[in-house]
Formats: structure tokens, sequence, C-alpha cells
């Protein structure tokens, strides 16, 4: 079940403290409002009751999706060993996707991608497509892309977005054409599901070039 608790956290911008309420776990099929709280980001959305500013709190959360069968860790760092014992151990057997997702962009965009039944290690390789196609096409420069994102996967067809300065560009991916792919060099797409592994923009990047491309998919 979904639990969380209170504690004291000092605003950023007038350094006053005051309580706020944290959440340990969210159980997903047992509340879909805190789903939908953690895809929208408001479960992390915070008001100063002093000087009123709003900000983003992020705190370390397990959020566990049974009908969907995956479990997020919500933290940047790796999970230590009570979690893999009580969490990975029983669930990555029974067939359970986990991973470990650093940034709450990462965090909602995962949920999308599971909810959907899609191969997270797809979704970034059509990413990574996506951004050598719209460099090949002189669509724009690396400096131009202000981000990279995954829309949705609607009949066997993912949707990735391009984010520019000044404009967007969709691409339109099969899904089986992404997973013949990887099919190809199988092993490399390869991760230890029971570690909670991230798959993001800085794995697949990391796969095939140095890690000063990689803030260009962030």
């Amino acid at each position: 079940m979904s639990s969380s608790r209170t504690i004291p956290y000092t605003c950023p911008y007038c350094g006053k403290t005051y309580d706020i309420e944290v959440w340990d776990s969210v159980t997903a099929d047992e509340d879909e409002d805190l789903r939908d709280r953690c895809v929208s980001g408001d479960i992390f959305r915070n008001t100063c009751p002093h000087c009123k500013k709003d900000f983003m709190v992020q705190f370390p959360m397990v959020y566990i999706d049974r009908s969907h069968r995956f479990v997020l860790w919500l933290s940047q760092e790796t999970p230590g060993e009570d979690l893999i014992r009580t969490v990975a151990a029983p669930l990555a057997p029974q067939g359970y996707t986990l991973r470990r997702t650093p940034t709450l962009k990462e965090f909602a965009e995962k949920i999308q991608i599971l909810e959907d039944g899609t191969d997270d290690r797809a979704v970034e390789l059509a990413k990574y497509d996506s951004l050598i196609e719209f460099l090949d096409n002189k669509k724009g420069t690396l400096e131009d892309i202000t981000g990279i994102e995954y829309q949705r996967t609607e009949n066997e067809v993912m949707k990735i977005n391009i984010r520019t300065n000044d404009k967007g560009l969709s691409f339109l991916i099969p899904v089986s054409m992404v997973l013949e792919e990887m099919e190809e060099n199988s092993t490399l797409y390869e991760v230890d599901n029971s570690s909670f592994p991230v798959v993001n923009a800085e794995w697949i990047i990391g796969l095939f070039t140095p890690d000063d491309t990689n803030q260009s998919l962030n």
C-alpha cells in the first residue's frame, strides 16, 4: 500500500522551515489519484506558507504498478540492499520491469512508457534514431534541441517528439522496426533488470557515442 510521512523542510527561497508530506511508496493500482499526481508532478509540488513561492521537491519513492507489472525507484542513488531484497528479489523473477529514474521528468515519462506496454530500451533507441535522422536531414543542430521525448505508442507505432527553441518535429516509428534493430545485436541492449538499471538518454548514447553528447537528449 502507499505510504507517506511528514518531514521538516527548509524553503530554498526564504530559508524558513515548515512541514511537507513526502511519499515513500505509491501503489498505483490502489490509488489512481496518486498515480495521476505522480505523472503530473503535483505530488512533488510545494508552496512555501511563508513566502508563497512554488517549487518541486524530489524525494526517494518506490512506485509499484502491479497491473502493468513494473516498479520504479525514483532516486539519484542506487538502491540499497533492503530494496533489492524486499522488492527486486521477489518481483524480478515474476517478470516485473524494474527501473531507477534519477529525475522527475524521467519518472513521469517512464510511467507512460511502461503503462503503454512498450519496451523502454526500444523507446530510447527510437529517440536516438530520431536524433540521427533529425541531424542527417539537416533539420537543425544539437544546439537547437531542447528535448527529445516519448509521447505515446498507438497501433504498434511510437511517436517521438524532438523539441527545439522555435519549433518541434515528430517522428512516427514502428515498434517492430526498433525491436528488429535491437535483435541484430541483442547483447548490446541487455540490462540487469534485478538491480533497478537506469535506461535513459545517457544509457543509449553511452552505447554509441562519447559522454559529451549526452546533454542533447535531456
